[in-house]
């Protein structure tokens, strides 16, 4: 990591990001003896300065419930660090064999009873994160006026600088809140199939990693729920006459503006405002940059989901998710490999494939109602603040806020309370304007980089769960990076959905150009996102640079029975769009054909 030269133009970019997530030299010795992988998963490109709080929060919460409550035997926690923007991480793993012992003993009481009575605490997690949704949407950012109101002077308010400041920092204290609901569960997940799927592979050596994953798909999840909406909503509008409105190159508000025009439009209209809360705030990317706004903030890939279901409903074809073949798949393998076990191995077979079954809802569901529905209500409760700036000429534009740190973000909070109190002059509008331009030049250049898939020293073993269930940073997959040269028409991955197809890649890297994915095109990204399913009626398969088996793009391939390689550490840089490959999602495979 330390021969990496900053991209010409980029000298500086350090500035953006907190000192202890850089490469520097008093950790040398050490950090260069360890493995660090891009994830590109959550933060495809550059990071801005507030954005990075979900680095540190998110890893936070990720060690303290994987190594401070749980005590996952194998694994503590994760380390960041960043490279010309782009943030790379590492695992921390435990090699002492009597800690992992002693560790396995806190484990198997804690996680226990987690899984003994999952769908009580399950249901306790729902309404915590249903209130701390809430309490966000009540969150107020208060305006600063000439005078302070009435109550202030003769009642019990506080005063605006008091009640400006506590806002500020409980809105901080709220996404710190909403990362610990986040992973509270989402190990668990993970290790309850890793252990499943070690069973599977201790008694039946040659079965597929995919046909593991294929026992535990075709279940009822809320992440679907959006995209169900949306083809029904597309079947009400032939139903009722309106489908003429939706069709291909009209706007959203182009469309609302036709169906406005008649009563059954209207009525049309009102029953997409019953879907909006909540399906609509799903997120039209992976919800960790304040960029990736939900579909009520950008609503052009329902809308174009929407068009491509009636012209799909027109032309006599199924838009349904084929869960009953899923299913049948499902159970048909169960079925099978059970009946390869002897009667010991087949109890434990049983009993370990329903708790992944049980468990599995989570590791999608909390995408929804943290990353999607949270954060980016989170992320405009933000730009409330940056309002705040705006409007006493700290920035010009509310969104330059993100451009700051969290604690640069509370000292100007701080410098304009004060000169606001006091009348003085406050030095924020000379100060901060500048410093904002400069980062945003310099994320767009180094947006123009492409970061290598991973650094460091290549490690004998990774037995971190969640490298290897989210990431899919496994052992032999680390070696074939390392293996792999630039160039070369194959690529490979995890085998994540199965089936092959030939076709044409569309490759997008930016949420922006997903609007440009055409009918029978192979999608090529650096990680899918749940809330692309809606395109995922166009597409023939799926292509990622990172990704497990259990990944998101993973498991929304499998559900929507969509060939798809994952984690192949490359596919956005050695494919190019309008080239024909070749997709064998069952092998882990794929070939680049012209």
């Amino acid at each position: 990591p330390y021969e990496i030269e900053t991209p010409p133009g980029c000298e500086g970019w350090e500035e953006i990001y907190p000192y202890y997530g850089r490469f520097d030299e008093e950790r040398r010795e050490a950090d260069e003896q360890r493995f660090w992988f891009w994830n590109s998963m959550h933060f495809p490109v550059p990071m801005p300065a507030f954005d990075a709080i979900c680095i540190d929060t998110a890893y936070q919460a990720l060690g303290s419930w994987q190594n401070r409550v749980f005590a996952v035997p194998p694994a503590m926690g994760i380390d960041w660090r960043c490279i010309n923007g782009y943030i790379y991480i590492s695992g921390n793993p435990v090699l002492d064999p009597e800690k992992v012992a002693e560790r396995a003993g806190h484990f198997q009481k804690r996680a226990g009873y987690y899984y003994e009575n999952w769908d009580e605490l399950y249901g306790k997690w729902r309404t915590k994160m249903d209130a701390l949704i809430a309490e966000l949407g009540e969150l107020h950012v208060p305006q600063l006026g000439e005078y302070e109101p009435d109550e202030v002077a003769f009642g019990d308010q506080e005063t605006s600088y008091v009640a400006v400041l506590d806002a500020y920092r409980n809105a901080l204290r709220l996404a710190d809140v909403m990362w610990q609901h986040h992973f509270e569960f989402l190990l668990l997940g993970y290790g309850a199939y890793m252990t499943f799927a070690e069973l599977c592979k201790a008694n039946l050596p040659d079965i597929p990693d995919q046909h593991i994953a294929q026992m535990v798909a075709g279940l009822d999840v809320l992440l679907f729920r959006p995209d169900a909406e949306l083809r029904r909503l597309a079947r009400l509008a032939i139903e009722t006459g309106v489908d003429s409105a939706l069709v291909e190159g009209r706007s959203p508000e182009e469309i609302d503006t036709g169906l406005a025009e008649s009563e059954a439009g209207r009525s049309w209209l009102a029953e997409l405002e019953t879907v909006k809360d909540p399906w609509f705030h799903m997120a039209t990317g992976d919800g960790l940059y304040h960029t990736y706004g939900s579909w009520l903030d950008d609503p052009r890939i329902p809308y174009a989901s929407l068009i491509g279901y009636v012209a799909a409903l027109k032309a006599g074809e199924n838009i349904e998710r084929p869960t009953d073949h899923i299913a049948q798949e499902r159970d048909r393998l169960a079925t099978e490999y059970a009946a390869l076990l002897d009667d010991g191995a087949r109890q434990g077979f049983e009993q370990l494939l329903a708790l992944s079954r049980t468990v599995f809802p989570y590791v999608e569901e909390h995408k929804f109602l943290c990353d999607y529905w949270f954060l980016t209500s989170w992320w405009n409760k933000i730009r409330e603040f940056g309002d705040l700036l705006v409007a006493h000429g700290f920035f010009e534009d509310r969104d330059d806020i993100f451009q700051l740190s969290r604690l640069e973000v509370y000292s100007a909070i701080d410098e304009l309370l004060l000169t606001w109190a006091t009348g003085g002059q406050p030095r924020g509008p000379k100060y901060w304007p500048p410093i904002v331009a400069r980062r945003k030049e310099l994320l767009a250049r180094l947006a123009d980089w492409t970061p290598p898939p991973a650094v460091g020293a290549v490690p004998e073993a990774v037995l971190d769960p969640a490298l290897i269930m989210l990431w899919g940073v496994t052992t032999q997959r680390v070696h074939a990076w390392a293996r792999e040269q630039e160039g070369g028409s194959e690529l490979t991955g995890t085998a994540a959905s199965p089936g092959i197809v030939e076709g044409v890649a569309r490759v997008v890297k930016t949420v922006g150009e997903i609007g440009d994915v055409r009918d029978g095109e192979i999608l090529v990204c650096s990680i899918t996102s749940p809330a692309w399913a809606p395109i995922f009626s166009k597409i023939q398969a799926t292509v990622t640079d990172i990704g497990g088996v259990m990944s998101h793009a993973a498991i929304v391939c499998r559900e929507y029975a969509l060939p798809a390689v994952v984690g192949t550490g490359r596919a956005t840089s050695a494919i190019k769009t309008g080239q024909r490959i070749r997709v064998d999602g069952t092998a882990g495979t794929v070939t680049i054909l012209e």
